[in-house]
């Protein structure tokens, strides 16, 4: 596979960003690209490993190691090596249905799984990825997939992010006749409003959605089955559905002071500030130097003190997006400890790599205000406000996490450690609980002691015959990548059920 030497020739190369304070000042991706002759060098790299865990997409220790998708990743690494693009593009098409999604927002833990890694840097498998699928559109090679017969058999695909997306894909592919409900005003779930364009351009998002539109997929926005739509009318009009929701009930800060004004849930705030920038048109707005004000976006951090609570990736779009809206300070608490530069003796390889990282919105905040935003292994107490309602402060204690009588960590207070830290704006990026969408209720979906459908991994079927569940509404807040997976399992379990067999994958 690829150079047998390569990875002894070629160090690690991962594209530079654009300047941290130029980016700051607009809202258009933070990634550049290498051109094709150093990614090809970078796809030499890959070694003949003789079990290449990066496409072995398993659960180790309660994270994913390798691809969950199972990309042919040493396949298509040769292939891009020896310069042979659109055989690269036909290999990665054959295991994800959105590889310009995973190749700009996916964690990569198959780059955390990689062999190479054990000892040295791990192949950029995840930016290969992301020139593959370009080269692949700029060549024409992506076009709409239209069936030669259709089956007559008609599903609902209720949810447009990765998950339901990547079922109607599948499913269309194989010639039914799939409907997809959003209750978004746009499409794309999380790929739309839940992930800000500087990480995720949405032209690209929009470019996929036209082309599976173009292949026969019929989408249906501005449409909330359970409320505008009652969810028992679809099984009237359609031979199977599957739910594809989401995890969107958030978890929520229960401290005294919780009901002041400034206090918003993450997504409020990404969504209509994306919202903001779609309906403006252009993806730009002034920047944070001037005044911004004026603009219709519901939650504004210009010239606030913003403390984000959570240390997740949703947390690190909200510190980006106070970047870019001009805010006065900006602090990140995190619960737990900060991790180690290195890999602990209780996290070895290929399991995801526990360690400190500077992502692209705290590479930013340093940057602006000089240190990284997050204040490690600390609780928010309070929060505390005006005579008029509106937030002033937040208060915290450190904490230590040490070995309670039942085995299990559990954090202890230090004491003399409280402080109050000013504040304008609180976003709450504390993960998410399970589904909030009253379709599973309504369709009689029974749901474990989190909230989501009840439904076996690998057969993706609810109590309920004909139902599917899949993605974050089955299993939880998890990795976009993982929603492809389960969206393209829940396909190939629904095509099924309605024809007695199956060949998707």
């Amino acid at each position: 596979m690829a150079k047998p030497t390569g990875f002894l020739e070629f160090t690690r190369e991962t594209p530079e960003d654009r300047p941290l304070l130029e980016r700051i000042k607009d809202w258009q991706p933070v990634h550049l690209h290498l051109p094709d002759g150093r990614l090809q060098n970078q796809a030499a790299r890959c070694m003949d490993c003789g079990i290449p865990f990066c496409h072995t997409g398993k659960v180790i220790n309660g994270m994913a190691s390798g691809c969950p998708i199972n990309n042919l990743i040493p396949e298509w690494n040769d292939l891009v090596y020896q310069g042979l693009w659109q055989e690269a593009y036909d290999r990665l098409s054959k295991t994800n249905n959105f590889p310009e999604f995973t190749g700009l927002v996916c964690p990569a833990p198959c780059e955390a799984a990689c062999t190479l890694g054990i000892n040295d840097p791990p192949v950029t498998i995840k930016n290969i990825e992301y020139a593959i699928i370009e080269k692949a559109y700029e060549e024409g090679w992506v076009t709409p997939t239209i069936p030669a017969k259709r089956t007559g058999k008609k599903v609902a695909v209720i949810g447009s992010g990765p998950a339901g997306l990547a079922c109607a894909d599948q499913l269309n592919c194989v010639g039914h006749e799939v409907t997809v409900f959003e209750r978004a005003d746009r499409l794309g779930g999380l790929l739309m409003y839940g992930i800000p364009n500087m990480k995720l351009d949405k032209n690209l998002v929009q470019r996929r959605l036209d082309l599976m539109s173009a292949s026969g997929i019929i989408f249906r926005p501005n449409t909330h089955i359970g409320v505008d739509v009652p969810a028992e009318q679809l099984r009237d009009e359609f031979d199977a559905i599957v739910i594809c929701t989401g995890a969107t009930r958030p978890r929520d800060l229960a401290v005294d002071g919780r009901s002041l004004n400034g206090i918003h849930f993450a997504m409020d705030f990404l969504h209509g500030n994306t919202k903001t920038l779609l309906e403006m048109g252009d993806g730009k707005l002034e920047t944070p130097q001037s005044p911004i004000s004026h603009l219709p976006s519901p939650i504004s951090a210009a010239g606030k003190d913003v403390i984000v609570i959570g240390g997740g990736d949703t947390g690190t779009d909200c510190v980006a997006t106070a970047l870019r809206h001009g805010c006065k300070s900006l602090v990140q608490f995190e619960i737990m400890p900060q991790p180690p530069a290195q890999r602990a003796p209780d996290n070895p390889w290929p399991q995801w790599p526990k360690v400190y990282k500077l992502d692209y919105g705290q590479e930013e905040a340093a940057a602006v205000f000089g240190a990284d935003p997050r204040q490690y292994a600390i609780l928010t107490k309070r929060l505390t406000g005006d005579e008029q309602g509106n937030l002033q402060a937040v208060e915290t204690v450190e904490i230590e996490w040490v070995v309670g009588s039942n085995g299990r960590p559990q954090l202890q207070e230090i004491s003399g450690t409280h402080k109050k830290w000013p504040s304008q704006l609180v976003l709450i990026a504390m993960g998410f609980l399970g589904p909030e969408n009253p379709v599973l209720a309504q369709l009689g979906v029974a749901q474990d002691a989190r909230s989501n459908a009840q439904a076996q991994y690998g057969s993706f079927m609810t109590n309920v015959e004909g139902v599917f569940a899949a993605g974050d509404a089955r299993r939880g807040q998890s990795l976009v990548v993982w929603a492809i997976n389960e969206g393209r399992g829940a396909a190939r379990e629904c095509d099924r059920y309605l024809m007695g067999e199956t060949h998707l994958p």
